[in-house]
């Protein structure tokens, strides 16, 4: 069945415009009586009916609340220095599919990826539109955000939340394995995790100086050397393990 992201908060009667309706109308060439998700933006997520359509709307009424919780109990935010080619458009999609709350990118000192203000809001608008697709397919109860940020600005934005991991590959080959789940351990329902992500050159001793001296915890990723692209797929499948398959 169809999901559909509405920018708008729960109400059991709504009606969809734009985007939604063409797909419905004349991609999906729904008619009255046929049956979709709608996901509102305080994370209410419901099955509704078509009541009435015509050129420009959808009319649609609840059928019932969908009851499963489909999104992890903590917010993880995943910050990934830019790295090449499309790898971040892979992050963005396969992340939300399991279960990140938001995504920042920003450039790395070891950054390859030279992108500018203008690339960087058309990156931001595809990237941002692979997570809506991303989150209907694997029918998340939440719209996963895309934002592009300094390194100096990220750093400042520590302080939004309860836990800051640092993913960092000498910790991994030294054989650290504990904080992930030492912090997972500290943090309950609802609360913010942010863990950043170097590029393909990792991150520098500049960089990890200045994380740790904003708050910052080193970890390892088990006891090998995951590529940029593969470690937030560990990280967030780690989580769902701890806190959904275990409980």
């Amino acid at each position: 069945m169809q999901r559909y992201f509405i920018d708008q908060a729960y109400q059991p009667a709504v009606t969809v415009t734009g985007e939604p309706h063409h797909h419905m109308s004349r991609v999906m060439r729904m008619t009255v009586d046929d049956q979709v998700f709608l996901v509102f933006n305080d994370q209410t997520a419901i099955k509704a009916k078509i009541i009435a359509m015509d050129s420009e709307k959808v009319m649609l009424e609840e059928v019932e609340k969908e009851r499963l919780e489909r999104e992890l109990p903590i917010q993880i935010t995943i910050a990934s220095g830019f790295p090449k080619g499309e790898k971040l458009e892979l992050i963005v999609q396969k992340g939300t599919e399991l279960g990140a709350h938001a995504f920042i990118a920003f450039p790395g000192e070891s950054s390859v990826a030279k992108w500018d203000t203008k690339k960087q809001q058309k990156k931001q608008q595809r990237l941002n539109k692979i997570a809506q697709e991303a989150a209907e397919q694997s029918h998340r109860q939440a719209l996963p955000t895309v934002h592009f940020t300094s390194e100096k600005e990220l750093t400042t934005r520590f302080s939004e939340y309860d836990a800051v991991l640092i993913a960092y590959e000498e910790s991994a080959k030294q054989g650290e394995q504990a904080q992930v789940v030492q912090t997972f351990r500290s943090l309950s329902a609802g609360q913010k995790l942010l863990v950043v992500f170097g590029p393909e050159g990792g991150l520098t001793p500049k960089e990890i100086d200045a994380f740790q001296a904003a708050g910052a915890k080193l970890c390892g990723l088990g006891p090998r050397i995951l590529r940029t692209e593969t470690a937030p797929f560990y990280l967030l499948s780690a989580a769902s393990f701890y806190y959904e398959l275990q409980h």
